[in-house]
């Protein structure tokens, strides 16, 4: 059994030596991260234009993250102090009840062309549903290699939308497997213009991938004991009761939802990042789920079984994550993250990221009913202040103690204070 107990106290050595004996990382990933070697220039300078440097962001994992009964070591990337923390508290508690149930309700991408100016509408109608077999065979004719690893074009279906200008939008819904599709869906929309514009006798205004992929959607939910949420029999019924509150709070009210959302995509965001993926397409795709009532709502739903004392929770999101494709396979840190995460398969990743949404929000709710976060929040703005001020690694305790005891702290204040420490060890 591997020793993850303590990882986030454990050096950096030592938290490298435990995954070295999980033997989860092949040689060359393992000392890949071990010598600390990020994106080289010259890769760099071939993924996009105008290329002066790299940056740095922290690469951390969070150990024993349960999806569908099976244990993840989850990479994740981000520059937000609490995050990891959050993720590996929701990570220990939600184990205890389980862990993680998902469910993968499909994983197919869209595209879209918008035709205008069509002279006859219902002719066009009848002519893109009676030709349909064709379109879906010229649009796999255009890309088939995809068609050979079992995916392709599905179906098309269509929809007239009226306006100032009226567009007759054709939606292709394709299955791109393990890549995310942007290039396949694209290829294959371009492929169908032509023809639509024929038969139709309209003008094509754009023929592109749309990232609200409501045939990609994800479902991922946990149950939590109450006595989980605190020792006190009475306080863990305050807390789940106004966690239930705090979700419809979000349901309620845009304000609170953006910040509740955003809380669930510090966690995502990180994982996305650390798969190579595009957290950019990720988000535009969620949030406008988010609003698909007509009202931007949270994301999340928590609900409590009062008769069993559970904590249940659930969330559904669009996730068109790929494990193939586009940079993935050039950055070597993402190949290690792959190595780490066992090389899943993209309704694998896709599961196990909106688990991490999941336990992300539950962190953060559970956090803000309860003890509040900015005692949380205040000890990492510290820490951060500490290292600001010029800290040592062996200063930092002591300074961060120092500054907590504070009212209110400052960078200044934290150079005096480190400043008094050193006098004292001299």
């Amino acid at each position: 059994m591997n020793n993850w107990s303590g990882f986030y106290k454990k050096t950096r050595d030592e938290r490298l030596n435990v995954i070295k004996e999980a033997n989860i990382l092949d040689n060359e990933h393992f000392n890949l991260l071990n010598n600390n070697k990020i994106l080289d220039f010259e890769t760099a300078n071939n993924m996009v234009e105008n290329v002066v440097g790299t940056f740095s962001l922290p690469f951390s994992v969070v150990p024993n993250f349960v999806v569908d009964k099976k244990s993840y070591l989850v990479p994740m990337v981000t520059e937000e102090p609490s995050v990891v923390a959050a993720a590996s508290f929701a990570a220990k508690i939600i184990k205890r009840s389980g862990g993680f149930t998902t469910t993968v309700h499909n994983r197919q991408m869209i595209g879209q062309i918008a035709l205008y100016d069509i002279p006859d509408v219902s002719s066009a109608l009848h002519q893109i549903q009676e030709k349909k077999a064709n379109l879906l065979e010229l649009a796999n004719q255009a890309y088939p290699s995809i068609v050979k690893r079992g995916g392709g074009a599905c179906d098309l279906r269509t929809e007239l939308l009226k306006g100032e200008t009226d567009f007759l939008v054709v939606y292709l819904l394709v299955d791109t497997q393990e890549a995310m599709g942007a290039n396949i869906l694209n290829t294959m929309l371009e492929a169908l213009k032509e023809q639509l514009e024929l038969w139709t006798g309209g003008e094509s205004l754009m023929a592109i991938l749309s990232n609200y992929a409501t045939e990609a959607l994800v479902t991922a939910s946990c149950e939590i004991d109450f006595r989980l949420l605190s020792r006190d029999k009475t306080e863990a019924e305050k807390i789940a009761r106004k966690m239930v509150l705090a979700s419809q709070f979000a349901k309620a009210d845009p304000y609170r939802a953006s910040t509740h959302n955003k809380g669930i995509f510090n966690g995502i965001d990180a994982v996305v990042l650390a798969s190579g993926n595009d957290w950019r397409a990720i988000e535009a795709g969620a949030h406008t789920y988010a609003a698909r009532s007509g009202s931007y709502q949270g994301l999340t739903s928590w609900t409590a079984n009062w008769t069993n004392r559970k904590l249940q929770g659930q969330l559904t999101l669009p996730m068109p994550i790929a494990t193939k494709g586009g940079s993935i396979g050039l950055n070597p840190t993402v190949a290690a993250s792959f190595d780490l995460l066992n090389q899943p398969t993209a309704k694998e990743l896709a599961s196990l990221i909106v688990s991490v949404g999941l336990a992300q929000n539950f962190a953060a709710l559970k956090a803000l009913v309860s003890t509040g976060i900015q005692a949380g929040h205040m000890k990492l703005q510290a820490k951060s202040l500490a290292l600001l001020a010029g800290a040592q690694e062996q200063e930092v305790p002591l300074l961060v103690s120092r500054l907590t005891a504070e009212k209110s702290f400052n960078l200044s204040l934290a150079q005096e204070i480190l400043k008094d420490l050193r006098k004292k060890n001299q």
